[in-house]
């Protein structure tokens, strides 16, 4: 937290720890009810806002391109069997029926909600960065 700026407010962290859990929606809406009412939001409550629905667009486009990637390596003969291999080692389930990718998606959300919930500025590689720069907070 930078200095000389306030502590967030128990509904503002509840709000932005939310907007993780549903991928930026309950943030976004409460950006839009907040340009209703014209009232001014934080930066610690821009800055997650933003940084969760970046990370759900970004992680719905690694989706799309990974299974684009895979439907055309599952064209050719000899590397079919080695991505089917790959892909079921990745999707089957180890950790109470989840996968290995929903285990390590389910734990990086849980990261961010907890930490924005105790009104910390969560830094993720690349993310954060592009987020502070358009949000109006300095860098890390």
């Amino acid at each position: 937290m930078k200095s000389g700026e306030r502590t967030p407010y128990l509904i503002e962290r509840l709000v932005v720890s939310l907007s993780y859990l549903t991928m930026g929606f309950i943030g976004f809406i409460w950006l839009v009810l907040g340009a209703f009412t014209k009232s001014q939001t934080s930066d610690f409550v821009r800055y997650h806002i933003f940084q969760s629905i970046f990370i759900s667009i970004s992680l719905f486009i690694l989706n799309l391109l990974l299974g684009i990637i895979n439907d055309v390596l599952t064209v050719i003969p000899f590397i079919k069997v080695l991505v089917q291999n790959i892909y079921y080692l990745l999707n089957a389930p180890i950790f109470l029926n989840y996968s290995l990718i929903q285990t390590v998606l389910y734990l990086f959300i849980a990261y961010l909600m907890i930490t924005s919930a105790l009104g910390i500025y969560t830094y993720v590689p690349f993310v954060s960065d592009i987020i502070s720069q358009n949000v109006g907070r300095g860098g890390r």
